[in-house]
């Protein structure tokens, strides 16, 4: 599959892959292992949270080693630290000067393309101003530096500042190529250029992680969760259920920053309790955010808390995976599920992408658009809109059509990684060009 010859230097920023997140260390992971298919020599320059340059490397799915140098990007006050955004930006408008001054723009003027993938959904005011200006500071750099900028497949907007949406804009003129990862941000992407859209260059993809490779956790088990999986029985689905530590840890942030109308809680501890008394499941809480206990993003903090509330400590059917898992594995114990329902948007990918029938509780269009991709966003329940009993049944009723689901979603499945295949060949193609 090897196209181009000599080495190919590339810069990607967005997707660190030293957060807890394992969502974006999946868009990291997607991104490195895809592309690297299309180059007989390649290394990739990573802005990440650490300090200084730094190596490492990663391995794909055959085994062969990819090399990284790290570097740090970072927000904050410390002006004085070559990694700092701000910092960056500044010496990026000095020409041979900023090169001379800071290593990063060195690292960046010894690339032939710098990619940007927003860590999926941060190029938006959603998160605040300042995130979104520490999104958007690498795609003016990368501009400053006079490099070909190609946004990957990723969420765009919403803008609710008009002085965001501009600068949204200006960047996205700037870049040689922009990707949505969905239709529905698709709709945003051209809207927001107007007259500015070229259809060669702003175009429909689908997320990357739908190319996240699996890789086997078995060892990482405990005995029982082990057992489930390597002797599993019809009569006992395996059922996964991801909790998102941000909403289940701060229901009053759920309701005021995103206007929920029912309650995450309620509807987890409804759902679980209907599964033990209405049917033989076995059920799997699994983590995506690898926060530890107390962070109050922590999924793991969250799945520990709900098994308390629920009086399941000594409930056999229960069992709360390792929160050791990195993204490859997170994916693969996901892949053993008969039927898995996620609030991360990941790690419904991670279900979706292994053709294991999926569900979502989730309060962002961006998830909707996604299971659009693959025909499934009947199956996701939004709390902004749905009450408690009404996500409840919902869930049930997915859960109890997941034969029939399982036997379907394959071929929808087959066309989105179609789609994820070529759209990287088409980018590999223009970093060559």
């Amino acid at each position: 599959m090897k196209q181009y010859n000599g080495t190919t230097r590339i810069a990607l920023f967005g997707a660190a892959p030293d957060t807890p997140n394992m969502g974006v260390t999946a868009l990291f992971m997607s991104v490195v292992t895809s592309l690297s298919r299309y180059f007989d020599s390649v290394e990739f320059i990573v802005f990440d949270n650490g300090l200084g340059r730094r190596y490492d490397s990663v391995n794909d799915e055959l085994g062969n080693s990819i090399p990284l140098i790290l570097f740090g990007a970072r927000g904050g006050y410390r002006l004085y630290r070559p990694e700092n955004l701000h910092t960056m930006l500044i010496l990026s408008r000095l020409g041979k000067l900023g090169s001379r001054l800071n290593e990063g723009i060195r690292l960046i003027d010894s690339c032939q393309a710098v990619l940007d993938i927003s860590g999926g959904d941060s190029f938006s005011d959603i998160y605040g101003v300042k995130r979104f200006n520490n999104i958007n500071i690498p795609k003016i750099i990368a501009t400053n530096r006079e490099k070909n900028l190609f946004l990957l497949p990723q969420t765009y907007g919403p803008y609710k500042d008009p002085k965001v949406q501009a600068l949204a804009k200006k960047s996205v003129d700037n870049a040689a190529m922009s990707w949505a990862r969905d239709e529905n941000s698709f709709a945003i992407l051209k809207y927001l250029l107007g007259k500015s859209f070229v259809s060669e260059a702003h175009l429909s993809g689908v997320d990357v992680a739908f190319l996240l490779q699996p890789v086997s956790a078995d060892e990482m088990l405990d005995l029982a969760l082990k057992d489930w999986i390597d002797n599993k029985d019809v009569a006992y689905p395996l059922v996964g259920i991801n909790v998102s530590g941000l909403i289940y840890n701060d229901p009053d942030g759920a309701r005021s920053k995103y206007g929920f109308k029912s309650d995450y809680k309620k509807v987890l501890i409804g759902f679980i309790s209907m599964l033990i008394k209405s049917t033989d499941a076995r059920i799997v809480l699994i983590s995506h955010v690898m926060d530890k206990m107390g962070h109050y993003e922590s999924d793991i903090g969250a799945c520990m808390d709900l098994v308390k509330q629920l009086s399941l400590q000594n409930e056999k059917r229960v069992i709360v995976s390792p929160a050791t898992l990195n993204q490859s594995q997170a994916k693969w114990l996901i892949s053993q599920m008969d039927w898995f329902c996620g609030t991360r948007m990941h790690s419904t990918i991670a279900g979706l992408s292994s053709c294991v029938p999926t569900a979502s509780i989730s309060y962002s269009d961006k998830t909707k658009g996604v299971f659009k991709t693959c025909e499934q966003d009947q199956f996701v329940y939004d709390p902004r809109y749905l009450t408690e009993d009404e996500i409840i049944k919902g869930l049930i009723d997915s859960f109890n059509m997941y034969k029939t689901t399982r036997d379907s979603l394959p071929i929808y499945i087959a066309d989105v990684l179609s789609r994820a295949n070529m759209q990287m060949k088409i980018i590999a193609d223009r970093i060559a060009s």
